[in-house]
């Protein structure tokens, strides 16, 4: 019984950084496409939603990075990690923010075509890409802290950003 706490404890702890930090990420984007579409008529996103979403990708990440293809280069020079990491989060990204849209669309529709039909005829471009623009921005920061921890360390991590940092020997 001990082992199974002990594990769901460092499970817990390896969730805590990517949940918080989408929890951030996706209520900022979520304020800016409230600022894009306010008075459309367009559904918002909840609170709810976005942490539910939130709970969802950090525990995505945590699965992904035990994948052998996600941490494919990590004897290279950290940006090769960050391009690969970086590159798939992005395109998931993307899919899954097509799909949110699609989603909407179908709940009207009488199938998944009309619907898609009708995403491609309805959606607006610009807001589309400005957000999935921020997204990628938000996905290639966390995958740059993350490859940085991996190297640097958390307790070292947390000291630079944090203090006081060890002294550095001469």
């Amino acid at each position: 019984m001990r082992r199974l706490t002990e594990k769901l404890k460092e499970e817990f702890v390896e969730l805590i950084p990517p949940t918080l930090y989408f929890f951030v990420a996706l209520h900022l984007i979520a304020i800016i496409r409230v600022l894009m579409i306010k008075g459309s008529g367009l559904p918002l996103p909840t609170s709810v939603s976005i942490t539910v979403a939130a709970l969802v990708l950090g525990k995505a990440v945590v699965l992904a990075d035990l994948l052998p293809c996600i941490n494919r280069y990590p004897t290279e020079p950290l940006v090769w990690n960050i391009s690969w990491k970086a590159t798939i989060y992005v395109c998931v990204a993307l899919l899954v923010h097509y799909l949110e849209h699609l989603y909407d669309f179908w709940k009207t529709a009488p199938g998944i075509v009309a619907a898609n039909q009708r995403l491609f005829a309805q959606i607006v471009w610009p807001h589309f890409w400005a957000i999935q623009i921020v997204l990628a921005l938000l996905i290639v920061v966390y995958c740059v802290m993350s490859e940085l921890v991996r190297v640097f360390g958390a307790a070292q991590m947390k000291a630079m950003f944090f203090g006081p940092r060890p002294a550095q020997p001469a």
